[in-house]
């Protein structure tokens, strides 16, 4: 008879045990110390239970020792070792006559299925499944329960449903398709107005925030008292709720129906820089930066965004950054060198060249093409001034990196448009002077 060794969890503290001891003593799931036999139990699918359970953790008995994977059919060798019928079949189909585990020689080749195993294995991953199948149903009911409960409570009753059914939602796919399927998002949606307290607004927006929404939700929560609440939260909650208010923002930028005035609002900007800042929860950053990114190709938000200062924030966050970030904040100041007043709060925030200088040929060629960008603008700005010291900052030598390197030709004629630029207030014998390759290093 096979031999296994339970798991921590399977109440045997340890010892070996034979499957006919498994099953007699329930070690393995067995049902009243028995195997499940006809009964509703006898009609679920094995190999889909394996996969929709998906379990980390399983009997190292139920592992078939040449895939790893749980057996379907486990049939034992004369050496009374158990495989799965598909992995062994194709063990002596390459013409191996011995047994993979213990290498002996095959005195008989033939396959011996087993039923105990079988029952053992279908009957572990049938209590699984159907207690999946149960939490699943219970958690469906209790969000339909609750979303009945929002429609008719109010103050501190539909407070607490909607913080019960925010954990819910967060935690399960079901319940989330229950909310949807039972109209909630309709419910949860018509909460959300000019006199919504905040305790009310944001468990609404963390609901809504982990919800797939239709088209028509989309068009409902994109009226200007909804998003004004919800840029208000954005401004005033947890650290939680400004990511989920962001998360709930981003969906709205990205709908069909986008309406850009609803958007280009100080609060917003404002609020979003805030979540940017907080380096505590790198999440809010790249969502922030993200959203950002967003409505930064808004004309109105870029001066928005310029006059409440974001252009030295973002470039004082530069060395702090991860390349995604980093990535999404040069595309942010590149947009924004596209304005008059972007190019001068560049110019006249003193870390913006000598950040751009470092970036140059260090983290992406994307990143590179931006930084470029933002040298070019703002040197051209005023090419006296800003040339020099992008020259002293290491600039001539990373153009000519740039120029001989196998990246993107538009990259390096626009180094080349920049090296002359720099080149203008030298002469030549001080200008190769500062050229030093032990520069790029800095």
């Amino acid at each position: 008879m096979p031999m296994f060794q339970p798991s921590k969890g399977d109440g045997a503290n340890g010892q070996v045990l034979d499957l006919e001891t498994a099953v007699k003593d329930g070690i393995l799931g067995g049902v009243g110390g028995g195997v499940v036999g006809a009964g509703v139990v006898e009609k679920l699918d094995l190999k889909n239970m394996i996969e929709e359970l998906e379990l980390s953790e399983i009997p190292s008995v139920f592992i078939c020792p040449i895939s790893l994977e749980p057996m379907e059919d486990p049939v034992t060798l004369c050496t009374g070792q158990t495989y799965e019928r598909s992995n062994i079949l194709k063990w002596f189909s390459l013409g191996h006559y011995t047994c993979p585990t213990t290498m002996q020689e095959l005195w008989d080749d033939s396959v011996t299925p087993n039923r105990t195993l079988y029952h053992l294995i279908y009957t572990w991953f049938s209590q699984k499944y159907l207690l999946m199948k149960k939490k699943a149903e219970d958690v469906q009911g209790r969000a339909t329960e609750l979303i009945e409960t929002l429609k008719k409570v109010k103050g501190q009753a539909r407070v607490h449903a909607l913080k019960e059914l925010q954990r819910v939602v967060a935690a399960h796919v079901t319940a989330r398709k229950a909310v949807i399927d039972e109209g909630g998002v309709a419910v949860i949606s018509s909460l959300l107005g000019p006199f919504t307290t905040h305790a009310v607004g944001s468990e609404a927006i963390g609901i809504l925030a982990n919800l797939t929404l239709d088209s028509e939700s989309e068009s409902n929560l994109m009226q200007p008292p909804k998003i004004s609440l919800v840029v208000d939260i954005l401004n005033e909650g947890s650290i939680e709720t400004k990511i989920n208010c962001a998360k709930l923002i981003d969906k709205l930028v990205k709908a069909k129906d986008f309406r850009a005035e609803l958007f280009s609002s100080h609060s917003l900007v404002v609020g979003l820089m805030r979540l940017v800042k907080d380096k505590r929860h790198t999440n809010g950053v790249l969502l922030g930066l993200s959203l950002l990114r967003s409505i930064c190709l808004l004309k109105e938000v870029r001066s928005l965004m310029v006059t409440v200062g974001s252009v030295p924030q973002l470039v004082e966050l530069i060395p702090s950054l991860d390349p995604d970030c980093l990535e999404l904040t040069l595309f942010i100041l590149d947009s924004l060198s596209s304005t008059a007043e972007g190019i001068l709060a560049l110019k006249n925030t003193s870390n913006t060249i000598p950040n751009m200088v470092r970036l140059l040929m260090r983290v992406s060629e994307t990143c590179t093409q931006y930084a470029l960008s933002i040298l070019w603008s703002v040197c051209n700005l005023a090419p006296e001034e800003c040339s020099a010291v992008a020259v002293n900052a290491g600039l001539a030598t990373k153009l000519l990196l740039v120029i001989q390197s196998g990246c993107n030709p538009v990259l390096k004629q626009q180094s080349a448009e920049l090296l002359k630029l720099c080149r203008l207030n030298y002469t030549d014998t001080i200008f190769i002077s500062k050229c030093k390759l032990t520069r790029t290093m800095q």
